[in-house]
């Protein structure tokens, strides 16, 4: 039964720049209803909307250019 108390937590990582790193196996439910899903041990999402793949992260946050104060 999902969300009950024996269920493990899920441990999502939030890092100031670059994706949120999720444990899988995941299912991401997109803005216009579709769900995808992926079956790895850690999945990593885009927040940058950069992504060819998104929402997976495939580090085109990466590409664009950092001032000093790494903006």
């Amino acid at each position: 039964m999902p969300n009950s108390p024996s269920d493990t937590p899920r441990r999502i990582r939030v890092q100031r720049q670059g994706p949120v790193l999720v444990e899988g196996p995941v299912e991401v439910e997109l803005e216009d209803g579709t769900t995808v899903t992926s079956d790895r041990f850690r999945v990593a999402l885009c927040t940058c909307r950069r992504s060819r793949r998104y929402p997976w992260c495939d580090t085109s946050h990466r590409d664009r250019t950092q001032g000093p104060s790494g903006e």
